[in-house]
């Protein structure tokens, strides 16, 4: 089938399923899924293999995690997707939806504050799986970072997620050192020793969580683990930082329901074409943290904002 035959009706239902036309030919690139950038060997062996057989054998990994295998022609594409099937694998990730999740490696990296790749694969099933069917009015992407390193950018995602670990200093155990190791090693300059006592500004402090244990005389020798959630970032021709909202979650399944009310906030205000950056911008960012933290209003009214028309 030549690409002048491939009406447009179907490029848009190919798009949906995640084959992308490449212009001019009736050859299609799939978006191979993964679950935070991490699938099997063997996984990776039935995507080499249904690439060589059924695409042109080139493989490029997106900015969001996923694997596009090019050059299926149109007639490859129903024997191109079997193959995959055959180790649980799938294509998507296109259209106004919540699209798959992203995900540094916290879970491993020596700064990793929390399991980055458990909760992203919880997220995915929760909310990329969960509400598949639920059409928003622009695309939602949602990333988890492990720490304020920041890797996978979560601040520039509509919804991001970063591991924290809120200090507790023990000023009556400080000793006021003319060369204080926590001072030395906090890489935001939060902490400071004045007038003999050390202090971290709150206001400064990214509770990365490497002056833990730091100090030998134990003024810091615990931390409380938390998420910060991001709203409202995106990349692209026009760029949006996200905004954090003010406080953070030490429970996961309250940052959990956040994500959830943010989702409905978004499909409930949300104008349809808009990024979530934009109805931040056009309801103000107050509006929208108090909506979406002052109570569960959303979640008693999901069944309605699900079944609303845009």
């Amino acid at each position: 089938m030549s690409a002048l035959t491939i009406k447009p009706a179907e490029v848009t239902r190919l798009k949906g399923l995640g084959f992308l036309n490449n212009k001019g030919t009736d050859n299609f690139s799939a978006r191979v899924l993964t679950v935070n950038g991490k699938i099997t060997a063997r996984q990776m062996n039935a995507i080499t293999n249904a690439a060589e057989t059924f695409g042109n054998g080139i493989l490029t990994f997106t900015t969001r995690q996923t694997v596009e295998v090019q050059g299926i022609p149109y007639d490859n594409i129903e024997p191109f997707l079997d193959a995959l099937e055959t180790e649980g694998l799938e294509t998507g990730g296109t259209g106004p939806k919540v699209r798959p999740v992203v995900s540094c490696k916290g879970t491993t990296c020596q700064y990793g504050l929390l399991d980055s790749f458990a909760l992203s694969e919880e997220i995915h099933q929760r909310f990329y799986k969960g509400y598949h069917d639920v059409k928003l009015p622009h695309k939602f992407k949602i990333a988890v970072g492990g720490c304020p390193n920041n890797c996978v950018k979560p601040n520039l995602n509509d919804l991001g997620i970063i591991g924290q670990r809120v200090p507790q200093p023990d000023s009556s155990k400080c000793k006021g050192c003319k060369k204080c190791a926590i001072e030395a090693v906090c890489p935001s300059k939060a902490a400071k020793v004045t007038d003999g006592v050390l202090n971290i500004d709150p206001n400064v402090c990214l509770h990365c969580g490497r002056c833990v244990g730091r100090c030998p005389f134990h003024t810091v020798d615990d931390g409380t683990y938390g998420f910060k959630i991001y709203l409202g970032g995106r990349w692209g021709k026009n760029i949006s930082h996200g905004q954090s909202l003010h406080k953070v979650f030490t429970s996961k399944e309250d940052a959990m329901n956040v994500i959830e009310k943010t989702i409905l906030f978004f499909r409930d205000q949300g104008l349809k074409g808009e990024r979530f950056a934009l109805t931040i911008e056009r309801l103000g960012f107050d509006t929208v943290e108090e909506a979406i933290l002052s109570s569960d209003e959303l979640l008693d009214r999901k069944e309605e904002i699900l079944s609303k028309e845009l």
